[in-house]
This record gives structure tokens, sequence and C-alpha cells, in this order.
């Protein structure tokens, strides 16, 4: 057993093997106000917004980060909320906050991460009938931002790379990352996994070009790569491939 290996506390095993063995199954109830979905809120001030792919990058490790927390396992307060989330057909919805919004958005149940000024957090689920109003009330479209620079690819942490093609809006490639980060970290090996935990799930976010695709796909068929297809209820086509993730050397095996 290695070093990491025996490290790992038994706690987080137990997340790790929730999350490995994969979501959804469940189906919808037959009530739509029971339909489960984790909300996001994307922190976007008026004035000097945060870089696309710095928020986006906080938005998949916030998802994560929540789905490994402490409070999700067994016994845990949030326990029985993120299994129904978790065992049914996953959702997720990215809402946009700035100011005294984004505060209270805090009081809320969830977990919040930073990366490099941009904010995000990713609440316990729920049914969507049941929202808590500080997060129901904001808003869901429009959330958009400019063209940023190219991002510089970290090589010490997993790359989730978003299909440019698809021209998804922030709000939609910010769940889509949360579902690529979710999935990374589940078919990751629950020593490598907790190897990322301790780097605070970071991540880089970047768009691939058709060309960079390819290859990501080659990647995907040879099992070194996780791909996200999306459900298609908004923005894209059924079975779309909107985001693949690749682990860096070190968390990869």
């Amino acid at each position: 057993m290695s070093s990491i290996e025996s490290s790992v506390d038994a706690g987080f095993a137990a997340r790790h093997a929730e999350l490995a063995r994969g979501y959804g199954g469940g189906g919808d109830p037959a009530d739509p106000a029971l339909v489960q979905a984790m909300q996001m809120v994307l922190h976007i001030p008026k004035n000097d917004p945060p870089g696309r792919g710095a928020l986006l990058a906080a938005a998949a490790s916030a998802v994560v980060a929540l789905c490994l927390d402490e409070r999700v396992g067994p016994g845990g307060e949030w326990e029985e909320r993120y299994l129904t989330w978790k065992r049914s057909r996953i959702r997720k919805v990215a809402r946009r906050a700035r100011g005294a919004q984004w505060l209270a958005a805090q009081e809320v149940d969830g977990v919040t991460v930073e990366f490099e000024g941009a904010q995000a957090r990713a609440f316990v689920p729920g049914p969507v009938g049941a929202i808590d109003p500080r997060i129901k009330r904001l808003q869901i479209s429009g959330t958009e931002l400019p063209e940023a620079e190219p991002i510089a690819i970290d090589p010490e942490s997993p790359v989730l790379w978003v299909n440019a093609e698809l021209g998804m809006t922030v709000g939609k490639a910010a769940a889509q990352v949360g579902h690529a980060s979710m999935l990374l970290a589940g078919a990751l090996p629950v020593a490598r996994a907790y190897a990322w935990a301790a780097q605070g799930f970071r991540c880089t976010v970047a768009d691939a070009d058709p060309g960079q695709w390819s290859e990501l796909r080659r990647r995907v068929a040879q099992g070194s790569a996780v791909a996200v297809r999306d459900a298609g209820f908004t923005e894209v086509a059924p079975g779309s491939t909107t985001v693949i993730a690749v682990p860096v050397p070190g968390l990869s095996q």
C-alpha cells in the first residue's frame, strides 16, 4: 500500500465509493415539483467580472467538493438530500448573482470555491419545487461573459476541455464542467482522488478547437479521459459530448 493510500481516511473512501458507483437510474418522479436538481450560483459582479475559464473552474471544483464533502457521507447532515439527487436523473442549474444576492447565497447549504478571483457556489441538491427563495429569485438566463485571453494550462491539475463548437452559455457550460469533475473524481482510484482533494480540486477549464477535440475523443476511447454526454434538456442536442476531462499524469493511475 502506498503512503497516499494509507493516508486516505475511511470517511473519504466511503464518499468516493458512492461517487464511483455512478449516478442516475432512478428516473424522474411523477410530480414535476419533486424533480431533483443541484443549484449552482456564479458570482458575476457588474464591475470587473471574472474570466470565463476561471469562473468555470471554480464551478467545477465547487461541485466535486460538495460531492466529496464529509456532510454528504454516511451519517452526514446532507447525506439524504445528496443521495436522493445522485440516485435519480442528474440535473444542475446555474444561476448568477452579485452584491447582496451573492452574500445571501452563502447562507444556503453548499460549498463555495474561489479560483483566480472567480467564485462559484454549489448547493446541496433538492426538489425543484422547494428551492430556497434566496436562490430561486436569481436569474438563470443571460449568464454570459466576454471572450477571455487564452487559458494557460496548469500541468499540475486536471484539464476539463469544453467543446467550443457547441457555443454553450456560461451557465450551461458551468453545469457541464460540474458533471465532468464528478465523473473524473469517481473514475480516479481513491488515493488519487484524495490527492486531488488535498489540492482543493483545482482544475483548468479551456475550450477545445476541432483538432484538439478529435484527439480528446481518441483519449476517451483509450480510457485515459472521461466524457460528459448531455441529456439534451437545454441548448444542445441529446447525446452531445460537451466536456472531456483529462487527469494529470500523477492523478490518472
